[in-house]
């Protein structure tokens, strides 16, 4: 599949994960996750060996599963422990598992061999609890689209001018502000300062509507797809921590080459929850999503009508250099993880002079 393998990919959100089997399609391939009596997470590709049913559709027997199908039984490692038929536990009946870690209310999972993941750090969401200790407000949509598609509306955000005109709509603000992009850690950030714009819709409430504001979109990107964005203000001139500051989460894992999860959360205006503005703010963020968002970044995905993105030529505008060059740096990440992965296969492979 065209998916770098040796990353870290979001799963789920960890409240998503108890003690029964959620199901999920994850860079096309069917996994289950379930919650372990130690509070671990285990993943386990969603097919039985033995006549493809979903392991999903089985049953918990303590940390292993049950397949509801004919009855072996699978542990945390995806070692078959038990055949009902008989005492001899069939070559080949095993299962593929999957490395997983826990950070930030999010579970991510390890795409490739199991020794490698301690290799990469897991993506650092510290800054949605940081400043008020509240849980953010977290939310899921699927999108019938490439994942690269929602990178692209992600990192190049002066589409709100134009698609977020029932939600995050900034008045002309992008036009007056100043777009940057850079590559820092293995990162990329497409950022927007916009001095001297008036009070951005975060802040009403806070701030007085005509009051001058010094605005900026931070935008965060580490391969494949995990995105943060912070959206501040403060008084012009002012530091920006002083401001008032939103944090976000735009996380999207393909769920197969066409389909993609888009995992999303935002913290508060203010450190206060309440269920009516906890309501109005996931009300916002549906309407911006899956309203807006979502209908545009999938037609477009479908008007390709199945041709390569680049093939299609598409014109550049300078404002959408960071989503340019966050697929130009997937491409060259997968070139070299293909060639890593050819390399290793030809190692591997005996001589002629000891194959004879």
């Amino acid at each position: 599949m065209p998916f770098l393998r040796n990353s870290w990919y979001m799963a789920a959100w960890s409240s998503e994960v108890d003690a029964g089997l959620l199901h999920r399609r994850l860079f096309g391939i069917p996994i289950v996750l379930y919650r372990l009596t130690t509070g671990g997470v285990a993943a386990l590709e969603d097919r039985c060996p033995h006549r493809f049913a979903p392991l999903s559709r089985g049953e918990r027997c303590g940390d292993a599963i049950r397949c509801g199908y004919h009855g072996l039984t699978f542990d945390a490692r995806g070692h078959c422990i038990r055949n009902p038929f008989s005492e001899r536990i069939p070559p080949g009946a095993r299962v593929a598992s999957f490395v997983t870690r826990e950070r930030n209310g999010i579970v991510w999972l390890w795409a490739g061999a199991a020794e490698l993941a301690e290799t990469q750090a897991v993506p650092d969401f510290d800054a949605l609890y940081s400043r008020s200790g509240l849980s953010p407000i977290c939310g899921y949509t699927r999108m019938r689209a490439n994942y690269e598609f929602g990178t692209d509306n992600l990192m190049d955000l002066s589409h709100i001018e134009f698609v977020h005109k029932g939600s995050f709509a900034g008045a002309g603000v992008i036009f007056a502000g100043k777009h940057s992009v850079r590559e820092e850690s293995g990162a990329l950030h497409s950022d927007w300062w916009m001095p001297g714009v008036a009070a951005p819709a975060h802040t009403y409430g806070i701030y007085a509507r005509d009051m001058v504001t010094d605005h900026w979109l931070d935008m965060r990107w580490q391969p494949p797809a995990a995105m943060q964005l912070e959206i501040g203000a403060t008084p012009q001139g002012q530091p920006r921590e002083h401001g008032v500051i939103v944090q976000q989460a735009h996380i999207l894992t393909p769920e197969t080459e066409t389909t993609t999860h888009y995992f999303w959360a935002t913290t508060r205006s203010a450190d206060i929850a309440t269920e009516e503005g906890d309501g109005a703010l996931r009300a916002l963020m549906a309407q911006a999503f899956d309203v807006e968002d979502k209908p545009m970044i999938e037609a477009a995905y479908q008007n390709l009508e199945g041709a390569d993105f680049w093939d299609r030529k598409p014109v550049y505008l300078g404002v959408d250099a960071g989503g340019t060059r966050a697929r130009r740096m997937l491409q060259r990440l997968l070139a070299r993880e293909r060639a890593e992965t050819e390399t290793c296969a030809d190692a591997r492979q005996p001589t002629a002079e000891a194959s004879g």
